[in-house]
């Protein structure tokens, strides 16, 4: 009751739900009763099929990720089902991990592994390489060396602009000076009308110039008196005064502007002097007393120490400056760039600030804290990383190749040594991929799914892979192109062999290869049963191969949008999507079960370990205990240790 009708249905088929409906038919009273056209079994007066047709479970509807790229139609009923393999559906990984930088202690070890052969073969290694290269790139240097920045010109011609007026004119503040005991008031002196016209007629360029620019603003501020003088005298002749027509929020405001050019012409002092401040001038400085509140416990016993004699103290100094070492600077060891680096931000993630950062310990006293360093390669471009500053050096490892899970108490928006898988998937292809790749590969790399020789700690890179997928002869690897890892398999050399032929026929067959030689239907039927990234590869053999590659998309791609930023003449800015790009994930076959490979054990390789150095004993040891059972020591019972 109440409601409105729907507009183009009937008065009595607005609230007419009965199927065996026997209303005679009548203009604009009622219609008739029809069934589904597309036979999905509902029955329903005419007037209502419109809106049947948003409902029907047998309409032809766009997939619900039409907007993101999706172009499939299909049948309403089959939309929740279409979602599990949208190619629109795209998750991304949000698997975390840290990793932190290297020691001094194990640098032997990450010095060889950087310059081993076998790099790119050691599952962790190329992931800690990939790690390293994240981490290079977003450590911005000028915000953990902001002093060793290059000065932008624009700005500092604008601080110039700025400061120098500030220095060159006196300032009428009443200033304080703090002591241990108290506070010091220096004398106020203000800029007097003959000290502003000798500034005016002074042939320093410099103040001449910085004199002129704030002249012109002072102009243009009285310009803007005159004008307020004006409008109050006319007001005044009215009957109506200034004073009602602006308030205090507006005259504070003004002071917020314009307050220091005032300030530094003598306009307007800045603070109240003492003998008119009627609340704080009769104040008295109070020396800052510390009061300990804290009671010792009856249970504490401090620990004790010894007097020592003070004539035998040895004498100490202490140096305040590279220049107290009586070095020069160009003679000083310089620093390196990923060390210094690291270890800085390392301090600032584990403690939350800096080295020899400033530290105020109470309002009066501030503990200044200097650091110096001394880089080849310094001053730094304003927006320079630290993958900018070594760009052109040899790169070694300088974090560990263990990972280390992220915990809930560690800060993970702020943190420089997190990282995030941030690989993009189907959303059918989100479990195989955590599984195999996080699961069983990432997380049992150190020392189950691949083994490092015992000696690493000495400096052996050695390491060998145990586990391959049951049933497949593939092997594990790590794809630096694509930053994932991938299933490579073996391929006989009898076949790599086949597939090459000599020059001339290449060139005679238009540079085919035999599996480009086969129909169409057959290269679509083979490429059915390959994973996304071998598809992803295929397409960037060759166009045919691309052709192939490209009536999979919808069935095995996924879609995404590509967005970009576009500036308008006024000012403003907007997000645009540019275009829908089409792609394969990384994904590889799924491995339900993996074997153990056949590969020599680490005993073999110990056997010819360069790190390995047996120590052989030739001379007799005696047993333990021996006199307690009646033998005589070194004479009747000997050990010998090979």
């Amino acid at each position: 009751q109440g409601r409105k009708m729907t507009v183009g249905h009937h008065k009595h088929c607005e609230q007419c739900h009965s199927v065996h409906c026997q209303v005679p038919v009548q203009i604009s009273v009622s219609c008739i009763i029809i069934k589904c056209r597309k036979n999905c079994g509902a029955t329903f007066h005419m007037c209502k099929q419109e809106e049947h047709q948003l409902l029907c479970p047998n309409e032809m509807v766009p997939c619900i990720n039409v907007n993101y790229g999706c172009p499939l139609t299909m049948l309403r009923h089959r939309l929740a089902k279409h979602l599990e393999v949208c190619p629109a559906s795209v998750v991304c990984c949000s698997q975390e991990w840290n990793r932190w930088p290297v020691s001094e202690t194990d640098l032997t070890f990450y010095k060889n592994v950087s310059q081993s052969p076998e790099t790119k073969v050691n599952l962790d290694v190329a992931l800690a390489l990939r790690d390293q290269e994240l981490l290079f790139r977003s450590i911005k240097m000028k915000n953990i060396f902001p002093e060793l920045m290059l000065e932008d010109p624009a700005l500092q011609d604008a601080s110039a602009a700025v400061n120098n007026p500030t220095e060159e004119a006196t300032c009428s503040l009443d200033c304080v000076e703090f002591t241990e005991n108290g506070c010091t008031r220096m004398e106020e002196r203000e800029l007097s009308q003959e000290d502003r016209d000798t500034l005016a007629k002074s042939r320093d360029m410099d103040g001449i110039q910085n004199y002129s620019s704030w002249e012109k603003i002072f102009n243009k501020e009285m310009e803007g008196c005159k004008q307020t003088v004006k409008n109050q005298n006319k007001r005044e002749e009215k009957g109506k005064r200034l004073s009602k027509e602006f308030n205090i929020g507006e005259y504070n405001m003004y002071l917020v502007h314009n307050g220091a050019m005032l300030i530094n012409f003598g306009q307007l002092a800045a603070c109240t002097p003492r003998e008119k401040d009627f609340v704080y001038g009769k104040l008295e400085p109070i020396e800052v007393q510390t009061v300990r509140t804290f009671n010792v416990p009856t249970s504490y016993r401090a620990k004790q120490s010894y007097l020592k004699d003070p004539s035998q103290k040895v004498k100490t100094s202490a140096s305040v400056d590279t220049a107290d070492l009586g070095v020069s600077v160009e003679d000083l060891p310089k620093c390196d760039e990923v060390s210094a680096t690291l270890l800085l931000s390392l301090e600032k993630e584990l403690k939350g600030h800096l080295i020899s950062e400033s530290v105020g310990r109470d309002g009066l006293y501030v503990d200044i804290g200097t650091q110096t360093y001394n880089f080849a390669s310094a001053p730094f471009e304003r927006d320079a990383s630290l993958a900018d500053v070594i760009a052109d050096k040899p790169h070694g490892l300088h974090i560990h190749v263990e990972a280390e899970c992220v915990t809930r108490r560690h800060n993970r928006i702020s943190s420089a040594f997190s990282y995030m898988c941030g690989h993009f998937f189907r959303r059918d292809e989100c479990r195989s991929h955590f599984r195999n790749v996080h699961s069983d590969i990432q997380a049992s790399l150190s020392g189950w799914f691949q083994q490092r020789c015992p000696l690493a700690y000495l400096g052996c890179a050695f390491t060998k892979t145990r586990f391959h997928p049951a049933g497949h002869q593939a092997t594990i690897k790590y794809c630096q192109d694509v930053s994932a890892f991938v299933l490579q398999p073996e391929v006989p050399s009898l076949l790599c062999e086949g597939g090459k032929t000599s020059s001339s026929q290449r060139n005679g067959a238009h540079n085919l290869d035999p599996l480009s030689s086969l129909p169409l239907e057959i290269l679509q039927y083979i490429a059915a049963y390959l994973d996304s990234f071998t598809l992803s590869q295929l397409s960037q053999a060759s166009r045919l191969m691309r052709e192939v590659c490209v009536a999979l998309l919808q069935e095995r791609g996924m879609v995404s949008l590509k967005w970009e930023k576009k500036t308008y003449s006024h000012g403003g800015s907007s997000w645009k999507c540019r275009k829908k790009v089409w792609e394969f994930s990384t994904l590889f076959s799924s491995v339900d079960k993996w074997s153990f490979s056949n590969t020599p054990s680490m005993s073999d390789h110990l056997k010819t370990c360069s790190f390995y150095e047996r120590e052989e004993h030739t001379e007799p040891v005696a047993l333990a205990c021996l006199e307690e059972v009646g033998f005589e020591p070194w004479t009747s019972v000997f050990l010998r240790v090979d």
